[in-house]
């Protein structure tokens, strides 16, 4: 197996495997866990994978999730099928980090590429961890304590009508998630804001650091735009370019993604699993 470092920030290629072996190889499984853990996202080439296959490797990180909206696989739960063919609309063009919203969110998550333009589609990752350690320090101390509220509705819900909408909010009600976050098991600490699914904070408005309420109105959403444009710095950033029988999985507790809408109207069809978190995030 050859490890390939993609730039100094994040992501790395891995060749000479296939990872459906880790699905019965111990060793394998483990060395490719801690090359995810450190890489935050590998890249696997030319993987002949079925989907049983896919499912069964993915249930060695945990318990897989289907999407409320997204569907999934009639005959493989757990794996979602996000497919592109004539529909212009996407809910993908935009960073985040998949299904904040959740009280629980996914720890990660497997994406096969099925069909692939000739041309575009590229996805991009961004390493959160990085973008927290860069923050200047007067930031930091300002963040360190806030909580911000995540909502599927947000992103979810504009398609939808107001009966609808308020049926998604009482399946899935908005989580409170500090704004920055430990990583369960690499301990890194993790700037966890994302334009798709984060609103605002929740506790910003505290007396001793408000004058009046433009101080809270205008510096709160000054300071949430300021997280979220983290994300766009490219020095944090890794793209790639798919190729069918390309799989892609990456640690959704320290990154983001951004899948490139520019082939509309070429067809791309992927194959996620998703696996469930198990930690509640915490600072």
């Amino acid at each position: 197996m050859k490890v390939e470092q993609c730039n100094p920030a994040i992501g790395a290629e891995i060749s000479g495997v296939q990872i459906s072996e880790a699905i019965h190889n111990d060793d394998l499984f483990h060395e490719i866990k801690a090359l995810w853990l450190q890489h935050k996202v590998l890249f696997f080439r030319e993987q002949e994978m079925s989907l049983q296959q896919h499912r069964d490797f993915a249930l060695r990180f945990g318990t897989l999730e289907d999407h409320p909206v997204a569907p999934s696989h009639p005959d493989f739960p757990g794996l979602v099928l996000i497919q592109r063919q004539k529909e212009r609309s996407t809910y993908e063009n935009v960073w985040h980090a998949d299904a904040t919203w959740r009280q629980v969110p996914p720890k990660g998550a497997i994406l096969r590429c099925e069909v692939v333009p000739e041309i575009g589609g590229d996805t991009m990752w961004a390493n959160m961890a990085m973008a927290y350690d860069r923050l200047p320090d007067r930031v930091k101390e300002r963040i360190t304590d806030l909580w911000a509220i995540h909502s599927i509705e947000q992103s979810f819900g504009g398609n939808m009508t107001p009966e609808g909408r308020a049926q998604l909010v009482t399946d899935y009600p908005p989580a409170r998630h500090p704004v920055v976050v430990t990583h369960p098991e690499t301990g890194l600490k993790i700037l966890y804001v994302n334009q798709g699914f984060t609103t605002n904070f929740v506790n910003f408005a505290r007396f001793d650091r408000i004058r009046v309420g433009a101080d809270y109105t205008f510096e709160s959403n000054n300071l949430m735009n300021y997280l979220l444009h983290q994300v766009e710095i490219p020095e944090y950033q890794v793209r790639l370019r798919w190729r069918p029988g390309t799989i892609a999985m990456w640690d959704n507790r320290s990154t983001q993604h951004y899948a490139i809408h520019d082939y509309w109207p070429a067809q791309r069809n992927m194959c996620r699993a998703a696996i469930e978190g198990t930690e509640t995030p915490t600072q």
